[in-house]
């Protein structure tokens, strides 16, 4: 029974790590393409309200999440601890993500050191760039050293100096782009 629990919780937990390479290519190659630029395109601008059209891809991927637990249910412990898995996965982004990097909850917390300073500044280099082109950093709980997303914008030659100076330590809107 224990080997079985540890098991499951090892499922869990690798499903936590596939997460953020499937994150990473949703946001790079879907919310960034042309069939899902529709809906993220409102976490690039300014918008009013607590909602934004890109909050629909939470929904989305929690619909899923929930199918499998029933699925998981049915048929199969190992399906329920994926489920468990990006649910956990679901809850670590909406804690980074929408919490500490947008600041989209009553309380204000801006890390001035560490891996959190870390996640803020490349979500700032991220949404340096306005359109959906020549971003950079599109994980949501890795994220990759600022000189090298700095030195990636650079070459890309759409944001001078700076300018990516000033996206990294500006404060700015919840949800906007620095500019």
């Amino acid at each position: 029974m224990t080997f079985n629990v540890l098991l499951y919780v090892l499922i869990a937990l690798a499903t936590v790590a596939v997460m953020e390479g499937f994150a990473w290519s949703m946001h790079r190659f879907v919310m960034h393409g042309r069939s899902g630029w529709a809906w993220h395109k409102s976490h690039h601008e300014e918008t009013e309200g607590i909602f934004e059209k890109n909050d629909l891809y939470a929904v989305v991927f929690s619909v899923m999440a929930v199918a499998l637990f029933f699925v998981g249910q049915a048929l199969s412990p190992f399906i329920l601890a994926i489920a468990w898995g990006i649910t956990l996965y679901g809850l670590l982004y909406f804690i980074v993500h929408d919490g500490l990097v947008h600041q989209r909850w009553p309380f204000r917390y801006v890390p001035h050191r560490g891996y959190a300073k870390r996640l803020v500044q490349a979500h700032r280099l991220h949404h340096a760039v306005e359109g959906r082109g020549h971003c950079v950093s599109f994980g949501f709980l890795y994220a990759p050293p600022i000189d090298k997303l700095k030195q990636e914008l650079r070459r890309s030659g759409v944001l001078d100096r700076e300018r990516i100076e000033r996206s990294v330590t500006a404060q700015g809107s919840v949800h906007a782009p620095v500019r």
